[in-house]
């Protein structure tokens, strides 16, 4: 059986031998979990990249081209770059995301759009406290804390009434959405 998939890069058909594995990848489609890896080119090397790693990629990309001002889904949104050290690997991961002020703090979800699993850069501050964010063209050390009951609660719902997206991320997912708050490295 031949499921069409859609991608920017064009159309892509997926052999399936059997029902279950049809109602499968139907299922996944509609949920909008299916993820494949497809081949770009970098420095003249093939490297095989997911959807979400290009996308991260473009947005990383125009943040610093225009001071920590993208355009799309975030625009307006107050948007970091988060560099995380890999828990395992030990490499340094850019991520961008929204986030809100508290006082001195900022505040980032690791949401990931309400994903059953936490995103990476959750298990990376997990493993190493210490990060380094970019606001506008500013480079910040930071220190993460994860936030809990009542603080987590107030800062998720403040963040829920700012962006309602917070508030279906939540919804669509049994996890508990971890909150995290950065303060400034002193030095």
């Amino acid at each position: 059986m031949d499921i069409p998939l859609p991608r920017q890069s064009g159309p892509c058909i997926i052999r399936l031998t059997t029902a279950i594995a049809a109602r499968s990848v139907r299922a996944r489609i509609n949920a909008g979990t299916l993820r494949l890896p497809h081949t770009t080119l970098q420095h003249g090397k093939a490297r095989t990249m997911t959807a979400p790693n290009d996308f991260n990629e473009k947005v990383i990309t125009e943040f610093r081209a225009n001071g920590g001002k993208v355009g799309g889904w975030f625009e307006g949104a107050p948007m970091m770059l988060l560099t995380t050290t890999g828990a395992k690997s030990g490499k340094q991961y850019t991520t961008p995301l929204v986030y809100m002020s508290d006082g001195d703090r900022m505040i980032i979800f690791a949401s990931k759009a309400g994903d059953p699993k936490n995103p990476a850069w959750y298990h990376n501050l997990l493993a190493h406290h210490d990060a380094t964010v970019e606001v506008g063209t500013e480079k910040i050390g930071v220190h993460a804390e994860i936030t809990a009951g009542a603080e987590r609660d107030r800062l998720y719902d403040a963040q829920s009434k700012v962006n309602p997206r917070f508030a279906e991320y939540q919804a669509k997912t049994t996890r508990l959405i971890p909150v995290v708050a950065l303060t400034r490295r002193g030095g």
